[in-house]
């Protein structure tokens, strides 16, 4: 058991990293990594979201797959994540008015964004019992959070690089996180045990 969390978990963080290895999640990363403190408040948000949504999303999978509704799971999970994020940002504005005010757009977002949906469908599709799940789900924020912070100081960087005129703003930032994306590749061949 330990050894399957600890593969979940590395998989999770360096190997299948969300952002940088199955491209999901690209709208917050982008948008929400021009500050590195707000890059941590998307990536805790998303961490939150991500671990909470597989605990619920499974026990709610495993309602309908035993009502014989299994196929009304999508649905399902998009509502659940859905309550989650409005949960997230009345507590985030509430408690927290200065990250709430600098997520701004992008934590409404988080409702939408295909890393949460997808970390929950990829829990069922891997057939994970409710520890590997939260464990999939809360690891898999982490490495969203790892992946938009890194991005995040890199660009932060970047504002004093010199580099050709045509690059300036948006396109050296696609240009960067590709080349994340190239270095995280380095993980692939990682194997535990």
């Amino acid at each position: 058991m330990l050894e399957s969390v600890l593969t979940i978990s590395l998989g999770a963080i360096l190997i299948n990293n969300f952002i940088f290895s199955q491209f999901l999640g690209c709208c917050p990363f982008l948008g929400c990594s021009t500050k590195i403190d707000t890059a941590v408040g998307m990536g805790i948000a998303v961490t939150f979201v991500m671990g909470l949504s597989s605990a619920i999303c499974y026990l709610v999978n495993e309602l309908l797959v035993s009502l014989d509704l299994g196929y009304m799971s999508t649905l399902a999970f998009i509502l659940v994540i859905a309550v989650l994020v409005q949960f997230v940002e009345m507590f985030l504005k509430k408690s927290i008015p200065s990250l709430y005010t600098a997520l701004g757009i992008y934590l409404p977002l988080i409702t939408t964004n295909c890393a949460v949906l997808g970390v929950v469908l990829l829990n069922v599709q891997n057939n994970y019992n409710f520890i590997e799940s939260v464990v999939y789900g809360i690891t898999g924020g982490l490495g969203f959070m790892l992946a938009i912070v890194l991005f995040a100081s890199v660009r932060d960087r970047l504002q004093f690089a010199e580099y050709p005129e045509s690059f300036e703003g948006f396109p050296i930032a696609l240009v960067t996180a590709g080349l994340l994306a190239l270095a995280f590749m380095g993980f692939s061949g990682m194997q535990i045990g």
